[in-house]
């Protein structure tokens, strides 16, 4: 499973991001992809004011604030097949 966040240096939110994602990372493995926001154009322009934003396999799954038990429980339903429906602020 790949998680991608967009990210960019010295974004504290972006750094609590980072955080929570390597602590579910220790019990769930997948592999982490960090990419500067600034690379790309496209990117940029499209997630600039909502980073962090976190790519799970392809879905936007969330941005800005992450918290643990859900990022762990969506990992949980990608990793059994179970189809993620958009929830909260989750999905944009």
């Amino acid at each position: 499973m790949i998680v991608r966040i967009y990210s960019k240096p010295n974004c504290c939110l972006c750094d609590q991001a980072k955080a929570v994602l390597e602590r579910v990372r220790e019990r769930i493995p997948f592999d982490l992809v960090e990419e500067d926001i600034r690379a790309d154009p496209s990117i940029f322009a499209a997630f600039r004011y909502d980073i962090p934003v976190v790519i799970i396999d392809g879905h936007q799954a969330f941005k800005l604030r992450l918290e643990e038990g859900e990022v762990e429980a969506y990992l949980r339903r990608v990793m059994d097949g179970t189809p993620v429906a958009p929830s909260g602020d989750h999905e944009g």
